[in-house]
């Protein structure tokens, strides 16, 4: 059974590592949307008076959210490839 190389498993090592960190940025984002929410008292995002930093909060999130799956999907083809081999 032939090992990844090197360049392999620091690549992959690095994309969890990226993912965890966005991972943790996405949470940070939720905590300050909910802070925002909070001291707006308004969670509904439909409303005409919720706050307009939870509102670019949200979309930051989902691009991270976005962008983790992307990388979440590059790091399973390459984890299954090694596993197959």
């Amino acid at each position: 059974m032939p090992s990844p190389s090197r360049f392999e498993a620091t690549a992959s090592l690095q994309l969890h590592a990226l993912i965890s960190d966005l991972n943790w940025r996405m949470q940070m984002l939720e905590r300050d949307i909910a802070e925002e929410e909070r001291k707006a008292g308004n969670s509904d995002p439909g409303s005409a008076t919720y706050p307009m930093l939870a509102l670019t909060l949200r979309s930051r999130r989902d691009n991270l959210r976005t962008s983790i799956a992307v990388l979440e999907a590059r790091v399973e083809p390459a984890g299954q490839a090694s596993r197959a081999a």
